[in-house]
């Protein structure tokens, strides 16, 4: 179900005519049914992702829930002074420190990883690159896996800050909906100042993954 102008406006913790305004102005996402706009809960969240907006993983959530962002982060572990001078070595040193199940195919992950246009991940300022909301990827059985890394070598993604990207989040999930769910509880929690500067000065994995269980509560 598509969400009304009032319940983007919640989501995006706006009031409605700034909404009014994003759809007018900055390209947001919105169809006219029957005289009243309408809004794809993904293109919110794309639109929201791309104009460094936090969109409340609510927006997502379903009875059962999803893991954690600490739980994921745990899963995927803080990686520290991943090296390479090039994007393919960069991204295999990645791939190879992921704690995938026995039976995961790491050199097919890997050629997905290098086919897509750069990696299919967002920057967000700052030198961060997060998972791009229409590129997930997706490899069941298996929990959500956030894995955080820090470059030695920064990428240049054309990030809208000219900032060469440093940090890059990897996401695997095992269904479509999970990794909409998981983006949008990792892009709220980089709006947080504690987390977002925890990140960007490279803090130990056990400080991250603290300081993301203590942001679960906002969620």
């Amino acid at each position: 179900m598509k969400l009304t102008i009032s319940e983007a406006a919640s989501l995006l913790g706006s009031a409605e005519e700034r909404v009014y305004d994003w759809i007018e102005e900055e390209a947001l996402p919105a169809q006219k049914i029957r005289g009243q706009y309408r809004i794809n809960r993904s293109d919110l969240l794309e639109w929201a992702t791309e104009h460094n907006r936090g969109v409340s993983p609510h927006a997502f959530s379903r009875d059962g829930g999803t893991p954690s962002l600490a739980d994921a982060l745990r899963a995927g572990g803080v990686h520290h002074r991943i090296g390479g001078s090039d994007l393919a070595t960069i991204i295999k040193g990645i791939v190879e420190l992921l704690p995938l199940p026995d039976e995961a195919d790491r050199d097919m992950l890997l050629h997905i990883l290098l086919s897509r246009d750069t990696l299919g991940v967002t920057p967000v300022g700052d030198g961060i690159a997060i998972p791009h909301v229409r590129t997930p990827i997706i490899l069941a059985p298996t929990d959500a896996v956030i894995a955080l890394s820090f470059l030695t070598n920064p990428l240049d993604l054309h990030a809208s800050d000219g900032r060469a990207i440093d940090t890059l989040f990897l996401l695997i999930c095992p269904t479509i909906h999970m990794h909409l769910a998981m983006l949008a509880k990792l892009a709220y929690g980089l709006k947080d100042a504690t987390f977002r500067e925890a990140v960007r000065r490279r803090a130990s994995p056990e400080e991250i993954v603290q300081i993301a269980s203590a942001l679960e509560e906002a969620f």
